[in-house]
């Protein structure tokens, strides 16, 4: 598999699109949400329920999501970023993955929500000081 500069530099240097898709079909990112979450979250031992209460979503709505039948915003996939205690650089990669924005350090929420994952600092305290800096809250 190729790596992101390289593809897109073959991409911008392509006379044959539809040759470039192709060769590249293994390039592609194929994963659903719920197929990358059901990955992360089999690496974890924690239960659905204490998952949905960590992450603070309710345990159908949880269900649906690792079901496919609803696909979370940004904000509640960091919430289960937060549940799952997933590292920055997983979730950064389940967002870019998922085609949201990764967190961005020079956004003072991101920057907030960054600092909370890398200090394993909890999902309602990390809501207090958005709350309390007057940010948007993850929920």
């Amino acid at each position: 598999m190729k790596d992101t500069n390289s593809l897109q530099q073959e991409l911008m240097d392509t006379p044959d699109f539809d040759r470039f898709l192709s060769e590249n079909q293994d390039s592609f990112r194929s994963g659903s949400t719920h197929e990358l979450l059901n990955a992360l979250f089999q690496k974890r031992s924690i239960s659905k329920a204490a998952l949905a209460k960590q992450s603070g979503m309710s345990e159908v709505y949880l269900h649906q999501v690792f079901a496919g039948r609803r696909s979370p915003s940004r904000s509640r996939l960091i919430c289960l970023c937060f549940g799952l205690s997933a590292t920055l650089e997983e979730t950064q990669e389940l967002l870019k993955q998922c085609a949201l924005a990764q967190l961005y350090p020079k956004n003072k929420r991101d920057a907030i929500i960054m600092y909370g994952l890398v200090n394993g600092i909890s999902l309602f305290d990390v809501n207090d000081k958005l709350f309390s800096e007057g940010e948007e809250t993850l929920y």
